[in-house]
């Protein structure tokens, strides 16, 4: 545990494992506390803050520790922008070739309630949106991060769209037929891994086992699993920067998908596919060489979590809902 000011210990990864264990068992929020001698209302905060944020009955020792150490990180962040409505319209008045001067005044004269200062602007350029510095009319050398030339600020990903582009329904799980994609791998075998798909709105998964991390090897993968479904059951996918995703283009012509990606380093905004492979991480330990896991206990687990009831789903089972509304397309 790690020791704070004024006495307090802050639980740390071995306090989270026994928390997980104990809950697993069906102790009581009292009893865990009494068992690691800690107040009761440190261990129901730590399960309300950090439980997997897509499905809160659950607790995962090392997501827990990845949700906690992240909120550690972002202490006292906050974005240069108020709103995700003025973010949008100030990405979108950049890509047509406005200043921030421009975009200001435009705000202060049509939208008085959405005015911003040109000077927040700037600095939401070069602090958060880092796509968007080669926007700006008179790209001068020291408007360049320190550290990196000019083409870390390029994607490797060809028409990449970013996620903070992708429409608001597809946030809030509208409708059905948008996916995320992640690949897992072991330490043990760098090569062999899973595709990992996940329907957003169904919570309804499909693995694939591959034996190389290739863009080829994952565009087949993807292809093959969702090209049996109707055409609007596979609207989006959303990925994150790695380079197996280069060919996602290809994805979207075999399937009449759309595909959109997560900003640099920020892979938990496609946080339904990552508390996914969490889930997987039950069956598969991130030690475990994914080489020598079976095709047959790849279709196990699927078929496990596919068919676990959800509260998110008022306790019907992904499989359930999944199927009923393909069934309602093909209808």
């Amino acid at each position: 545990m790690v020791v704070m000011g004024n006495n307090y210990n802050q639980l740390d990864i071995e306090d989270r494992v026994m928390i997980g264990i104990l809950k697993a068992k069906g102790d009581s929020v009292r009893e865990i506390g009494r068992k690691l001698g800690r107040s009761h209302s440190t261990i129901l905060r730590e399960l309300r803050r950090n439980a997997c944020p897509v499905h809160g009955q659950d607790y995962l020792a090392h997501r827990a520790e990845a949700i906690a150490e992240k909120r550690k990180r972002e202490a006292g962040y906050r974005e240069r922008l108020k709103s995700r409505r003025i973010r949008k319209h100030v990405r979108r008045k950049l890509r047509l070739g406005w200043t921030p001067e421009q975009i200001a005044n435009s705000l202060k004269k049509l939208h008085p309630d959405m005015y911003v200062c040109h000077e927040s602007i700037y600095q939401y350029v070069h602090t958060d949106a880092l796509d968007y510095r080669g926007y700006l009319p008179r790209r001068h050398k020291k408007r360049k991060k320190k550290g990196q030339s000019r083409k870390h600020h390029i994607s490797h990903i060809a028409n990449r769209i970013s996620i903070d582009e992708r429409p608001e329904h597809i946030d809030t799980r509208e409708e059905f037929g948008h996916w995320e994609a992640d690949s897992m791998v072991s330490s043990k075998n760098r090569k062999a891994g899973l595709i990992v798909l996940a329907e957003r709105k169904t919570r309804f998964i499909r693995l694939k086992k591959v034996d190389g991390r290739t863009a080829q090897i994952a565009r087949k993968a993807i292809t093959r699993k969702l090209c049996r479904y109707p055409a609007d059951s596979r609207r989006s996918i959303t990925y994150d920067n790695g380079s197996e995703n280069v060919e996602h283009e290809l994805v979207n012509k075999a399937l009449g998908t759309k595909s959109y990606f997560c900003n640099p380093y920020r892979s938990w905004e496609k946080g339904l596919v990552e508390n996914t492979c969490g889930l997987i991480r039950r069956f598969i330990p991130k030690k475990t060489n994914i080489a020598h896991i079976s095709d047959a206990q790849v279709r196990r687990i699927e078929r496990l979590l596919n068919n676990r009831p959800r509260k998110c789903l008022d306790y019907a089972t992904p499989a359930e809902v999944f199927a009923k509304l393909c069934g309602a397309l093909a209808g």
